[in-house]
């Protein structure tokens, strides 16, 4: 979970409790993940790394920019300035997959699209396990095309952004028991199985489905040793419901309906990572002010599950 959500804390207490936990590399500069693969890499323990995969096309500049103008209350609302398009952003690809093929952690896995065959195979050959997330067949059948040893299964249901390559037409709708089905008869490697997770009866399900293994990320977001902020713990406690929107970043993504999903998913463009830098700084206001109705409460359908706790404590909730 990017975004200063999955600490370093989390994804060691996660470690030591069996669990296979992905540090995540999104957002970071190739500093900031350098210094936290050589912290995990210190525990011992085997982990993952995250890493995004970057668009390989540019946005709709006047979409952008007609966004851009529509914001403009927001910015005044919380006195900030919105900055100018930023149409294409890697996000430091290149450079994280250097450090992750140095640093070889035990898995290393990819969301919103496919890496190339030749980046998959250097990590391999350094000695991770690729995994790559995928919404349907067709996705799983170009991860395992580039070599993914397996592939991630997400459901509709998974807070945070969705892993689709097709984000213009995703609503979000099937079911994660769906998607693994779907996948499980489309390629012969592992499946994970990714989203709506609140308790053991859901893992259970999922690996009665077919799944390998089970994800789960938003019954996490309590975790003591999570650095999700104040004003989301608590709005994961006010009830309401999920959306799916691109209104904060341009990708679809789940999140806890509020004040910034009513007023804007409807006029969003498909156009991440720009839509992203154009809202930051309306969201670090937001979060600094404490106000929950411009943050990007990102959450999985079952996130009325979520209990406080220690890591080791929600897993075994969900044993």
């Amino acid at each position: 979970m990017a975004g200063g959500v999955s600490t370093t804390a989390l994804v060691r207490a996660a470690a030591e409790a069996g669990a296979a936990a992905f540090l995540p590399a999104g957002y970071l500069t190739p500093e900031a993940v350098e210094r936290d693969l050589r912290e995990l890499r210190d525990t011992g323990r085997p982990f993952g790394l995250n890493i995004f995969v970057p668009s390989r096309s540019a946005a709709d500049v006047a979409a952008v920019e007609a966004y851009r103008a529509r914001l403009a209350a927001e910015a005044d609302r919380y006195g900030v300035e919105l900055p100018a398009p930023r149409l294409l952003d890697d996000d430091h690809f290149a450079a994280k997959i250097e450090l992750a093929v140095a640093a070889a952690p035990a898995w290393v896995s990819f969301t919103f699209g496919i890496p190339a065959a030749d980046v998959v195979d250097a990590l391999r050959r350094a000695g991770s396990t690729v995994l790559v997330t995928v919404t349907d067949a067709d996705e799983a059948r170009q991860a395992v095309a580039a070599g993914a040893a397996v592939v991630v299964a997400q459901g509709g249901s998974a807070g945070g952004h969705s892993a689709t390559t097709r984000p213009a037409s995703y609503l979000g709708d099937r079911g994660t028991a769906e998607v693994v089905r779907e996948v499980r008869a489309a390629v012969s490697v592992p499946v994970v199985a990714a989203g709506g997770v609140g308790g053991a009866a859901d893992v259970h399900e999922l690996l009665a489905a077919g799944a390998t293994a089970v994800q789960v990320g938003t019954m996490f977001l309590l975790a003591a040793e999570a650095g999700t902020r104040p004003a989301h713990r608590a709005a994961l406690g006010d009830g309401g419901a999920t959306v799916v929107t691109r209104a904060f970043t341009g990708q679809p993504a789940r999140a806890l309906r509020n004040r910034f999903t009513d007023a804007y998913s409807a006029h969003a463009p498909v156009a991440y990572p720009a839509v992203h830098h154009l809202t930051a700084p309306i969201r670090a206001a937001a979060a600094r002010a404490g106000d929950a109705g411009a943050l990007n409460l990102w959450a999985g359908t079952a996130f009325g599950q979520a209990r406080t706790g220690t890591c080791r404590e929600i897993l075994d909730r969900l044993g």
